[in-house]
């Protein structure tokens, strides 16, 4: 193996210096990020005024969303100002989405420094310092403030890169947002110093990015940047620069992008540059503020998640779960985890549990701290985990991961004596420190998560049958005596899913679902043990312990879905946390086995989840059976979906930190927001994946 990483061109933090008056410049442009005159006093008279987005929010409906789209994040003194301005003029259910690009973005001592210049926006900073992600790796970075209200997507990478993932597709019939942007703020240093960003695909993507008489506002008065907006749709003017800047330049979008219809394109079987657009709806519903209620079926951590997010959007929801309490199968041992596996190469499983971990980590501190004021220990707490090197494989693996993220905060890397100094018991290996994360209950998560006015939660119905009605346009959902109805349907019910009584039999059936048993052991924790500090981790794991047990595990066994328990499964997880920690080897014992439990996890063939709508299956093979031929023949049109049918499955033992995103996911693909992720990863998640790739391998 290679001793550098995959992928050694990752976007390192801007390289600053500061002037004789304490403003940062950039070295690599030698340009200051905001006036030397007064940097807040510009953001608002070049962007906001000129925006003019204090009349547009007051004017606003309830409920509405704005969407915000930026080149160069910089210092997020505009995404503070915008911030600030919307608190104070938008509905209290409005939605402010802020999209912005970053090539370079500052590493967080130079954010905090830099927005201390401000104390007006002191509190706003400081929710974004604390959110601010320790490992800014290329691609999306979705955080979310003042509970839903304000959302920021920070798209680290080149300008066009990053805002070409806003697209639903690269197809030329199908170069939509999932949602425009209303205004646009052209920031990043100035043509001059950064002519790589203001090129003509810049202004391209802005118009095909664009709402409907979308606004523009730019410091830049240059030539380029005036004819790049003009051929592009939009109507421009000239404004009076901020202090000594002689011209600023602003306007509106009279001319939106062209879409090209996929009837007027070639359907053939010959090679094309353009991927099938397969994962875009051909006929996606309208949204009203009447058919925003929801069916989730599954009261497990993805259901609750999922019921959370889009109660926080202002939907109804009817969590309908077959037990007597939620969290009842994969989702209730006692004590789950909040990890996830990340490697050193750039791929798209290791992107994507760095960005869930990331965002799972932000979405449960208000959890943690509930908990931790509540005196609530058995909910979980923030005690960080230490990945153990146990072994030569993982302690490579971690020098490799150290070399590609280890300065930037998510984890610290521990030798031996400093792993029995963080775990507060003896360790003879060293390890990797993930100070952010912890362990959860999952049982009371999902209890904390469906406390909400908008959710109500239908115990002991479990779903007999479940069909659309076109009349309606309607799923209804036969539980027993109960018939529950709604537009739109969601299924969390992990491999269960496959068992759903749909009217349609062919509904969810193809799903490679793939149930895995897992089994925790519970033991009586020792005095040695009561000494744990942090969750630890490596073949096995052990959190500290909580009302006197800790729950260890878990087993991995795919060919066995009994779910009673057994003894020669606690006596693997006896022996691998024996191994892993011989110095607590007189607490595993079996003598000290208190109980355990067997439930099933449900992963998919290539560990990713499945989020989004469901795929017609049979129209799906036929529409794109030229795959069959060809994996890149010409093919235009849209796939064809079932109204209103959402899954959210495949978490595996990722769970915990898997959920909270793909919640995010299928709630912006409802509601019609920007997506949190962008287009590469949301295909890489979508339900129909499967059924294309093995049309392309002429396996169907």
């Amino acid at each position: 193996m290679s001793d550098t990483p995959a992928n050694p061109d990752v976007p390192t933090h801007a390289s600053l210096r500061w002037d004789a008056e304490g403003l940062p410049l950039s070295d690599e442009f030698d340009d200051y990020y905001f006036s030397k005159l007064d940097g807040l006093a510009e953001t608002r008279y070049l962007y906001l005024q000129h925006n003019f987005l204090e009349s547009r929010w007051q004017n606003l409906a309830s409920g509405t969303h704005f969407v915000i789209g930026e080149t160069g994040f910089g210092t997020g003194l505009s995404f503070l100002s915008s911030w600030q301005l919307w608190q104070q003029n938008a509905p209290e259910d409005a939605c402010l989405h802020y999209l912005s690009v970053e090539k370079a973005p500052l590493h967080p001592a130079d954010l905090a420094r830099s927005l201390a210049l401000w104390p007006e926006l002191k509190q706003l900073a400081d929710e974004l310092i604390q959110q601010y992600p320790p490992v800014l790796h290329p691609g999306f970075h979705h955080l979310i403030f003042a509970e839903g209200r304000v959302r920021l997507t920070l798209i680290v990478g080149e300008a066009c890169e990053g805002l070409e993932q806003l697209l639903q597709s690269s197809h030329p019939a199908h170069r939509r947002p999932q949602r425009g942007v209303d205004a646009w703020f052209l920031d990043g240093f100035s043509p001059a110093k950064n002519p790589d960003m203001w090129r003509p695909e810049l202004f391209a993507l802005v118009q095909e990015l664009s709402a409907p008489e979308a606004t523009v506002a730019t410091f830049a008065a240059a030539t380029i940047v005036k004819r790049g907006l003009k051929q592009h749709g939009f109507q421009i003017k000239t404004g009076k620069g901020f202090g000594r800047k002689r011209e600023m330049v602003y306007g509106q979008l009279i001319e939106p992008a062209a879409i090209e219809s996929p009837e007027d394109l070639p359907c053939n079987s010959f090679n094309t540059e353009h991927p099938a657009p397969w994962q875009i709806a051909r006929h996606p519903r309208t949204l009203t503020r009447e058919n925003r209620h929801a069916i989730i079926i599954g009261g497990g951590i993805a259901g609750c998640h999922t019921a959370r997010a889009l109660a926080y959007r202002g939907w109804r929801i009817t969590l309908l779960e077959r037990h007597d309490q939620l969290a009842r199968e994969g989702s209730g041992n006692p004590q789950g985890v909040l990890y996830a596996k990340l490697s050193h190469r750039a791929e798209t499983l290791s992107d994507f549990n760095l960005q869930a971990l990331q965002f799972a980590q932000r979405s449960y501190q208000n959890y943690w701290n509930d908990a931790r004021r509540n005196g609530n220990q058995a909910a979980g707490e923030q005690c960080g985990v230490l990945q153990l090197a146990t072994q030569e494989k993982a302690a490579r693996l971690h020098q490799l991961l150290t070399q590609r993220h280890g300065e930037q905060g998510l984890f610290t890397p521990v030798n031996a004596e400093q792993a029995r100094e963080r775990s507060g018991i003896d360790i003879s290996c060293g390890g990797l420190f993930f100070p952010q994360a912890g362990w959860i209950n999952p049982g009371t998560l999902c209890q904390w998560l469906t406390n909400h006015p908008n959710i109500e939660v239908a115990l002991n119905s479990t779903a007999e049958n479940l069909s659309y009605k076109t009349d309606t346009q309607h799923w209804q959902v036969r539980t027993g005596n109960d018939t529950y109805s709604a537009p739109t349907l969601i299924i969390t019910t992990a491999s269960h899913a496959l068992n759903l009584a749909f009217e349609k039999s062919d509904t969810l059936q193809e799903l490679p679902l793939k149930p895995i048993r897992g089994q925790v052991s519970y033991v009586k924790a020792t005095q040695e043990s009561l000494g744990l500090k942090t969750v630890l981790c490596g073949d096995g794991y052990l959190p500290p312990a909580t009302e006197g047990q800790h729950c260890l595990g878990a087993t991995f066994n795919p060919r066995n879905t009994d779910l009673s328990t057994n003894d020669e499964d606690h006596r693997r997880n006896l022996d691998t946390m024996t191994a892993q920690t011989p110095s607590l080897s007189e607490t595993f014992v079996e003598e000290g086995i208190t109980g355990g439990r067997a439930a099933l996890r449900c992963t998919t063939p290539d560990y990713l989840p499945m989020v989004g709508p469901v795929p017609k299956y049979e129209e799906l093979l036929e529409d794109y059976a030229l795959l069959r031929k060809n994996a890149r023949a010409n093919i235009p049109h849209a796939g064809r979906y079932r109204d209103g049918l959402f899954i959210n499955l495949g978490h595996g033992s990722r769970g915990l930190a898997y959920t909270p995103l793909c919640a995010e996911i299928l709630a912006a693909q409802l509601e019609g927001e920007p997506s949190p992720v962008g287009q590469q990863m949301q295909t890489a998640l979508h339900p129909g994946r499967f059924w294309i790739r093995d049309l392309m391998r002429k396996k169907r």
